[in-house]
């Protein structure tokens, strides 16, 4: 009984992990799609430096998966295709930097949800795995702050 419940929290603690890795890919993903349109300096260096903060998570999710034997799951390719698409479809209405920042807005409104309703059904994994997954809320949440001087 005892390794049954072993199991399954580490299965749960994996899963978190794992979605804390793809929330932060996708804001990569995000990012990465949409910098190249942006015209302000100061902007393109927030963006840069958001995307920064993303691969940070995902590097620390990736070492502690590690530390559980396991390897990160990666965001899937349709995924990663209907972001791009998605991106590209907004831009030809309008390729503004507020269009972007507006974009970049709505996906981390998106990553503060998810990551809000995992913290609540994963409240018994891990804390340095519940610490990680709220500095990624805490960030998402700053990122907002930070893209609305952009609108």
């Amino acid at each position: 009984m005892g390794d049954f419940i072993l199991k399954k929290n580490m299965s749960e603690e994996v899963e978190f992990l794992n979605y804390i890795y793809k929330n932060a890919e996708m804001g990569v993903i995000g990012i990465d799609d949409v910098i190249g349109k942006v015209s302000n300096e100061k902007f393109a260096k927030l963006l840069k430096n958001q995307r920064d903060d993303y691969d940070s998570i995902c590097t620390e999710a990736e070492d502690i998966l590690k530390k559980y034997g396991k390897q990160n799951e990666e965001v899937g390719t349709m995924a990663k295709m209907s972001s791009k698409m998605m991106s590209e479809m907004k831009f030809l209405k309008d390729d503004s930097d507020q269009t972007v920042a507006k974009m970049m807005m709505e996906g981390t409104n998106k990553g503060i949800i998810e990551i809000t309703e995992k913290i609540n059904a994963y409240n018994n994994t891990d804390a340095e795995i519940v610490v990680l997954a709220n500095r990624l809320k805490a960030m998402l949440e700053k990122n907002i702050d930070d893209l609305k001087k952009y609108l």
